[in-house]
């Protein structure tokens, strides 16, 4: 059965407003406005300002990530956060007390979780592709023990089925947040991505030397997040003590910007976003060819009301791409724009629990009980 909850959103002439757009913005279009960036180039490896919120350690080391185990116990079903390879770190999914995927998922016992923390592309890194993240994925899924929950946010959420599509006896259930997968569906990605120039893409590429500075794009879009984008994203008020430090916390943490290899954002582009391969049925992952209706197990999608980057339509769309029976996809819709899905206050009381209880219910006897 799909659950929704949520209102639908008062008309909006907003352009995005998420800085995960960013390998975008090479083309210049008129967007700068919604654009977010600081004057500081990509986070070094292993160096960072601002430290984790959940206790944790690097459970394994691998070229494209540290996998983080932020378990409490080494027993019990795993759950893996795939967070999004974008402009920032994965300090998205654990941002601050209250603001924290990781958090959220422990307050609601799910006691074994852990985090895919990707590495900023260093040179040596350019020809990684889609198939060397799902590769590394799959490695970090052994590590843990499957079959695990896997739950994608943002980019990471296509990457997760992509992944389950390719190994669907090695996720138990899945979790998608505010993911873009089918990009038939009209959103202001998609349509970033589809009006430039193939060239533009390349042409960034080669100016970054085989990969995607993130330096680059400092240099060229400029606009800090005002206090209202922040407070926005964290769904709160910022002007008490607190805010002020979630304020400062949050420019912290929008300044480390990570690179992308270059062989990997141009797949991304165009494979994804231009010609929208994974929705149509057309994707090769791993040298298998990619067919979601082998993803059978139970799916739960969450979309934001308020989201520009990935609209409701666009996230919840999935669930008629996907094998898993209608009577196991859950769905619901939170009064939240991109960022907020992932570090909103209101998103992490309302929506989050949800989740986290339905990772641990069992789906057969609920759905035994509503017959």
């Amino acid at each position: 059965m799909v659950e929704k909850s949520g209102q639908q959103p008062a008309g909006s002439d907003r352009g995005p407003d998420d800085p995960m757009l960013w390998p975008f913005a090479a083309a210049r279009l008129a967007i700068d406005a919604c654009l977010w960036w600081l004057e500081r180039g990509p986070v070094e490896q292993g160096e960072s300002d601002v430290p984790w919120t959940t206790s944790g350690i690097a459970a394994l080391e691998l070229s494209t990530m540290r996998l983080r185990d932020c378990s409490r116990t080494r027993s019990g079903q795993p759950a893996l956060v795939c967070a999004p390879y974008a402009l920032h770190r994965a300090l998205i999914a654990d941002f601050a007390s209250g603001h924290s995927v990781l958090q959220s998922l422990q307050q609601g016992g799910i006691d074994r979780v852990y985090l895919t923390d990707w590495r900023s592309a260093s040179p040596e890194m350019r020809y990684l592709s889609i198939d060397s993240y799902l590769s590394d994925l799959n490695v970090a899924v052994d590590e843990i023990g499957s079959p695990v929950d896997l739950i994608g946010l943002c980019q990471g959420g296509w990457l997760s089925l992509l992944y389950a599509a390719r190994f669907p006896a090695k996720v138990r259930r899945l979790v998608l947040v505010g993911a873009p997968v089918d990009l038939s569906v009209e959103s202001r990605l998609a349509q970033l991505a589809r009006n430039a120039p193939e060239i533009v893409y390349d042409q960034l590429v080669a100016r970054g030397g085989g990969n995607v500075s993130g330096a680059e794009m400092l240099h060229v879009w400029s606009k800090t997040p005002d206090r209202d984008d922040i407070a926005a994203a964290l769904q709160r008020d910022l002007s008490d003590e607190e805010g002020a430090a979630l304020l400062a916390r949050f420019d912290r943490w929008n300044t480390e910007t990570l690179n992308l290899p270059g062989s990997y954002y141009l797949e991304i582009v165009n494979w994804i976003f231009r010609e929208n391969r994974i929705a149509s049925g057309n994707f090769t992952a791993l040298g298998r060819a990619i067919d979601l209706k082998d993803v059978k197990a139970p799916v739960f999608l969450l979309a934001g009301l308020d989201d520009d980057v990935v609209p409701a339509t666009q996230a919840l769309a999935t669930a008629n791409l996907i094998g898993t029976p209608p009577a196991f996809v859950a769905a619901a819709s939170e009064p939240s724009n991109h960022l907020g899905l992932f570090m909103g206050a209101r998103t992490h009381a309302h929506a989050w629990p949800r989740i986290a209880e339905w990772l641990r219910n069992d789906l057969s006897s609920v759905l035994a009980r509503r017959a």
